[in-house]
């Protein structure tokens, strides 16, 4: 099972880098959200490729793709839709929005007003929109990838909380490295790689990969370390709002995914360091107090994973799991759950 995760994984993720360059732990995250049916947040600065990331993933797929443009008088039913009266048939008919897509791209979500924000809210979390009282579900499947400015506030409308809890995943792609750059420029010269972009995986083999997440073991251990560090948040001293417990099944889920992705049918602590940053900082508040004088959430999970204790894993083969990698995650994000899946995990009294 495992291995058919990651092979299907690895093709989608080479087809991807095809424009997307030099950024593999940040495509490898989109992908995670992907299989567990999550949803990402992108905040970076302009031309970084938010746009691009998204493209290349509906086309990698063969999914529908549709991109909203929010500003500060884009209306509800300029997202989800609405219902206009046929005059030959003499009743209202339902026309969709671009929402009903299977990627929608929201670019610059901070933009558009919250009661705007706010129509959002019940297509991530119920993957349905109710319009003049009928219920529209959504396509399946069905992933938003938002964007917003980190840099630029004015006309802004910060995320409120609610809508943040939405988003499995945030994610910086940031510049690019001097040597990618030139990649960039040349592969660009004539005509944008997106363009000639194929679709390597269909929806059905993605909806029946999506099953074969759930699937992967989760020790009890495991999960007992994913609650104690989200719980750690709560009581962090310098925490006003801590991750609530969509916060935790996001970490849950997505260290399934991460573990298919590198070919291991059970998931380790690794995971679940490699992965609390982009699933748990953005649910947090900072007290004002502390933020005066520089604390931000990234810094406070990086803080946890230091003091939270890991216990000793026992994958379905029976065999121990020792923890053997750094407390921070690796340069790439990814180094200490490649080793994991390549070495065979050690006998208890190895």
């Amino acid at each position: 099972m495992s291995t058919r995760i990651q092979e299907y994984g690895e093709r989608v993720l080479g087809n991807v880098e095809r424009v997307i360059v030099g950024k593999h732990h940040e495509v490898r995250l989109a992908l995670v959200a992907l299989l567990c049916r999550g949803h990402l947040l992108i905040e970076d600065v302009p031309g970084t490729g938010k746009t691009v990331l998204a493209k290349a993933i509906a086309r990698s797929l063969g999914c529908s793709f549709r991109r909203i443009q929010f500003t500060p008088d884009l209306l509800p039913s300029d997202v989800t839709g609405l219902s206009i009266y046929n005059q030959k048939t003499q009743e209202f008919e339902f026309r969709p929005g671009p929402i009903m897509a299977q990627v929608v791209l929201a670019d610059e979500i901070n933009r558009a007003t919250p009661k705007t924000q706010s129509a959002l809210l019940e297509c991530m979390e119920e993957r349905q929109a109710t319009i003049d009282g009928v219920t529209h579900k959504m396509p399946d499947p069905f992933l938003v990838i938002a964007t917003q400015n980190p840099i630029e506030y004015e006309g802004t409308f910060a995320l409120p909380e609610a809508q943040l809890d939405r988003f499995m995943l945030r994610l910086r792609l940031g510049y690019p490295q001097p040597q990618e750059e030139v990649t960039i420029l040349e592969e660009q010269k004539v005509v944008h790689p997106l363009e000639d972009l194929e679709e390597v995986l269909g929806v059905d083999q993605l909806r029946s990969l999506q099953q074969e997440v759930r699937g992967v073991y989760v020790d009890p251990t495991v999960s007992d370390y994913i609650v104690r560090l989200v719980n750690a948040t709560r009581s962090h001293q310098d925490v006003y709002l801590g991750a609530s417990p969509r916060g935790s099944l996001a970490l849950y889920r997505a260290g399934q995914a991460l573990a298919g992705l590198v070919g291991r049918d059970y998931v380790i602590p690794d995971d679940v360091k490699v992965l609390a940053e982009p699933a748990l900082a953005h649910r947090l508040i900072i007290k004002t107090s502390a933020s005066i004088h520089d604390v931000d959430p990234a810094q406070v999970v990086r803080e946890l994973l230091a003091s939270v204790p890991v216990e000793a894993v026992r994958p379905p083969s029976g065999r121990v799991v020792t923890e053997r990698a750094p407390i921070s995650p690796p340069s790439d994000g990814f180094a200490a759950a490649r080793t994991a899946a390549a070495d065979p995990p050690r006998d208890a009294g190895s």
